[in-house]
């Protein structure tokens, strides 16, 4: 297993297969004038699978498929299927907005995903339309239930918490782990890519301080859970009685970059070294340039190597050149 020069141990890969979204979430894509990788940009399936090989073969042994929206691929599940079958990857899980899970999920779950996390930020129908909008609660309560149907457990739905937006509605998401074994999760708002999203999150950034203090309030006290891994970015906690879990992630105001293994690839071919900072290492021209699998393990451990030792948003660096749809998180 591959050591930065902190000695953490980066085993975990997340890799971005699209810079396009099906919705516009407030705080991660503004309604116009979105950059987007060129389309002869993007990695291709065989692209991707080839740095899959060579994150296995330095000891990665997770594999996270995001976006953007990553079921927008229209080769996602050729995608799941390379991976999957990758000698030593023993993860492969998505990130996604859930919206096209009830077409996709039986054949995703046949190719080898074994988990999902499913962005929703509200259970009111006015106000998820709101800030995710073009989304409806309809349709991503829909892709939760093929997530469900389709086996993928555990199944994680993730709340990006705003103020003025959705505050308010923590104490229903929350209420869902009661009877659902579900882990519940909310987020943080991270700054990413200056311009009107991460206005947003400068100006209405929510604690989860804050955030467990209103569930607290209104649902009893927060049972808190032993880790399952030192590297595990959410701190969990259970009501009593409950089936579910709850967690808060919190990169902000509880920053976790002692204990993160987290390595980023972009959907076109850079190695993302930390979420909030700018610094990458170019993989894409190997490729494309016939570099064996040696060649592309020697460039991720070289950005395993370079990986700095967190994020600075106290002293206001943070992600310029990326937005949070190009990242996937």
């Amino acid at each position: 297993m591959p050591l930065d020069r902190f000695q953490r141990e980066i085993d975990y890969l997340r890799i971005s297969l699209t810079d396009h979204c099906n919705l516009r979430c407030v705080y991660c894509m503004p309604l116009a004038g979105a950059a987007y990788a060129p389309l002869e940009g993007l990695l291709t399936s065989g692209e991707i699978e080839r740095v899959a090989r060579a994150a296995a073969r330095v000891g990665f042994r997770k594999i996270r498929l995001t976006g953007g929206e990553p079921t927008l691929r229209p080769d996602l599940v050729d995608i799941v299927r390379r991976i999957a079958s990758v000698p030593g990857i023993g993860d492969v899980a998505l990130t996604t907005n859930g919206i096209l899970l009830p077409k996709l999920a039986p054949a995703l779950a046949d190719a080898g995903l074994r988990r999902v996390n499913v962005h929703i930020d509200s259970l009111d129908r006015e106000r998820i339309s709101r800030m995710m909008r073009w989304a409806s609660l309809d349709d991503v309560w829909a892709g939760i239930e093929a997530a469900c149907a389709a086996g993928f457990t555990p199944l994680k739905l993730n709340c990006v918490v705003v103020g003025g937006y959705n505050e308010a509605d923590v104490v229903d998401m929350a209420r869902l782990t009661r009877e659902r074994s579900w882990h519940v999760r909310f987020i943080e708002l991270m700054p990413l890519g200056g311009g009107e999203c991460a206005r947003v999150a400068t100006q209405s950034f929510v604690s989860n301080r804050d955030t467990r203090r209103r569930i607290e309030e209104a649902l009893g006290p927060l049972e808190e859970m032993p880790p399952t891994s030192p590297s595990d970015e959410s701190r969990n906690f259970r009501l009593r009685g409950a089936a579910g879990v709850i967690g808060f992630i919190s990169p902000v105001s509880e920053p976790y970059c002692g204990s993160c293994n987290r390595m980023r690839l972009t959907a076109d071919g850079r190695f993302h070294l930390c979420l909030l900072r700018d610094d990458e290492l170019d993989v894409r021209a190997a490729l494309r340039d016939g570099a064996d699998d040696r060649r592309i393990a020697a460039i991720l451990l070289r950005a395993v190597g370079a990986k700095p030792t967190g994020h600075d948003l106290l002293h206001g660096v943070s992600t310029r050149e990326r937005s949070m749809h190009h990242l996937g998180g």
